[in-house]
């Protein structure tokens, strides 16, 4: 047997990554090997991707109120997300001006920000209203220092948030996906539980496992893979997207979960029974089904660590149904959960695999279409 070398430095990787994304999906492979293990390839990703490209934060409604923030980490960047006074969200640096001090962890409720270090305090719109013996320092004027802000937009009841000030709107980039998802209704759908991991694994390796449903009948059979008609996935008729790629899959009759509750009025027919599972490029992926959603929203920890906002939200009408809300929620959560167990040890076991001598990437199915397409974005982002 000959064992073919593998791409090894990053422009032999973005070489042959880019001639994998002109070859048709029938003849593609899977990306080279390297590109989940090289940190400069990491590095790359920072700088073209996540420095760059809309990320999503969380749900909407995590932040009800006037005063609710949460950090968040844009790449590199520590990030407040604050509700103003005026009921809209807006994203500022998680830094104090004076010596860079992180200003808050977690989430919480609050009508300022105090610095931990030296009590600098700003109010929600990221000015600064107190800063004790500065009387003294010529070069320092109170009403010139503010928290510097971030593109920051709710679409369909997802927030995200940008560095790049001239980032196109995330409704426009979103726009051929938007017809798909309206009849669901997904920005009334009510978070139930948001937790942050860390999976010893490339980011990319986990994205491109939970935008393919081929894995699921093998990988999820405990769980969600015996009710997963495998033969009925649908992909777009148009072709692919630029920011995103999405499918349509069917669940059985005897699925736990996935059908419309009957006081949904909003999907008919065949769509009560129809989940979309959409990735919005880098990092963003989620099941929307007639009565509840779950996402994952990633960012990169080096080559071989991966941070993890993980997610669930349930259909106004199925939560409003249960005569014991909080037991519903924690049995759901807990199948979630089995799902994300089996997940991990996948997407481990495959970045183990990629450092191994004799591993090699291999031919794609018509049902890895999606990583086809994740594969030509990587490409115009990292290739040009």
């Amino acid at each position: 047997m000959i064992h073919r070398q593998q791409p090894s430095t990053v422009d032999e990787v973005l070489t042959s990554l880019k001639k994998l994304a002109a070859t048709p999906l029938e003849a593609a492979t899977a990306p080279p090997k390297a590109i989940y293990t090289l940190p400069d390839i990491t590095a790359h990703e920072m700088d073209r991707i996540f420095a760059s490209e809309w990320l999503c934060a969380g749900r909407a409604d995590e932040l009800p109120n006037p005063g609710d923030y949460m950090a968040f980490e844009c790449g590199a960047q520590p990030l407040i997300i604050i509700r103003g006074a005026d009921g809209a969200l807006s994203a500022r640096s998680n830094i104090c001006r004076h010596r860079m001090m992180r200003l808050v962890e977690g989430r919480g409720n609050t009508r300022k920000f105090s610095c931990p270090y030296h009590a600098w305090t700003y109010n929600l719109e990221g000015q600064l209203v107190g800063a004790a013996y500065m009387d003294r320092t010529t070069c320092f004027n109170k009403s010139d220092i503010q928290l510097p802000a971030v593109r920051c937009e709710e679409y369909l009841g997802w927030i995200y948030v940008c560095l790049d000030p001239d980032v196109e709107p995330v409704a426009h980039m979103l726009a051929d996906l938007t017809e798909k998802l309206l009849p669901y209704n997904m920005q009334n759908y009510v978070t139930i539980f948001t937790e942050d991991h860390v999976w010893d694994t490339n980011w990319k390796c986990l994205t491109e496992n939970f935008m393919e449903g081929y894995h699921l009948p093998v990988a999820h059979r405990d769980t969600v893979g015996g009710h997963f008609l495998v033969e009925e996935t649908q992909f777009d008729e148009r072709g692919s997207f630029p920011h995103f790629t999405s499918q349509l899959f069917v669940k059985t009759g005897t699925a736990p979960v996935g059908t419309a509750h009957p006081d949904n009025t909003s999907l008919t027919g065949k769509w009560r029974n129809i989940s979309v599972m959409p990735t919005v490029f880098p990092c963003h992926m989620y099941v929307l089904a007639p009565d509840h959603l779950w996402y994952l929203a990633l960012q990169p920890d080096g080559p071989g660590r991966t941070r993890i906002r993980y997610g669930a939200a349930l259909a106004p009408e199925v939560l409003a149904a249960q005569s014991d809300p909080e037991t519903y929620i924690a049995e759901t959560k807990t199948f979630l959960d089995a799902v994300q167990l089996e997940d991990k040890n996948v997407v481990e076991g495959i970045f183990a695999g990629a450092k191994a001598p004799l591993s090699s990437p291999g031919p794609l199915s018509w049902l890895e279409r999606e990583n086809h397409e994740f594969t030509q974005y990587l490409a115009r982002r990292l290739c040009d």
